[in-house]
């Protein structure tokens, strides 16, 4: 049995503080190389106090749990990561990750909060597959899924347009069972 389904390695998963996170996203929106990764729509900067509304209504549905990322060594609020469109019936989801703090990207930090969330999703909720979708011009999470399980599982070629060329949206899903057989161990689960 585990402890403390919430703690990885690096990271542990947290409740949503709306005022801490507003705060956050509106930090995280000045990057704009964040932001195109994250949304397809036009950059844009966002205020505290509108990122404060908007969650506070995402908060209120039911098909969205939304956790904070927090390094174990100084807790500190490095990104979010959440499951939307929690269809309960068909046991499935969309996975959506975002680690703002450039000091923790490609250190293991997104790739800890992912195994937590999929661990949540199966073990936790009980869901039998996880979806999530990534843009073409992102390799470093394509890979980070991939080595987590996920599968290609289709495009929308030439989705949007980024500085005069066209992208595909990748989609990529990760299965129960899949997922339970990249799990070194029961402990790890």
């Amino acid at each position: 049995m585990i402890k403390d389904i919430y703690r990885g390695d690096l990271v542990r998963l947290a409740a949503l503080d709306p005022e801490e996170v507003a705060a956050a996203i509106s930090r995280f929106s000045r990057d704009s190389e964040f932001y195109r990764l994250m949304d397809s729509y036009p950059c844009r900067l966002f205020t505290k106090e509108g990122t404060k509304k908007w969650i506070e209504k995402d908060l209120e549905d039911n098909k969205v749990i939304i956790f904070t990322i927090r390094t174990l060594a100084e807790d500190r609020l490095i990104g979010d990561v959440g499951l939307d469109g929690l269809y309960w019936n068909h046991g499935d989801t969309y996975l959506g990750i975002g680690v703002g703090d450039r000091e923790f990207w490609g250190k293991g930090y997104g790739s800890d909060a992912m195994r937590l969330v999929l661990r949540y999703a199966f073990t936790e909720l009980n869901l039998r597959r996880v979806t999530l979708n990534v843009f073409e011009y992102n390799p470093r999470a394509i890979r980070c899924y991939e080595k987590l399980g996920f599968q290609h599982e289709g495009r929308v070629r030439q989705y949007m347009n980024r500085e005069g060329r066209r992208w595909d949206l990748l989609y990529m899903g990760i299965m129960k069972e899949e997922w339970l057989a990249t799990t070194t161990s029961h402990q790890n689960l």
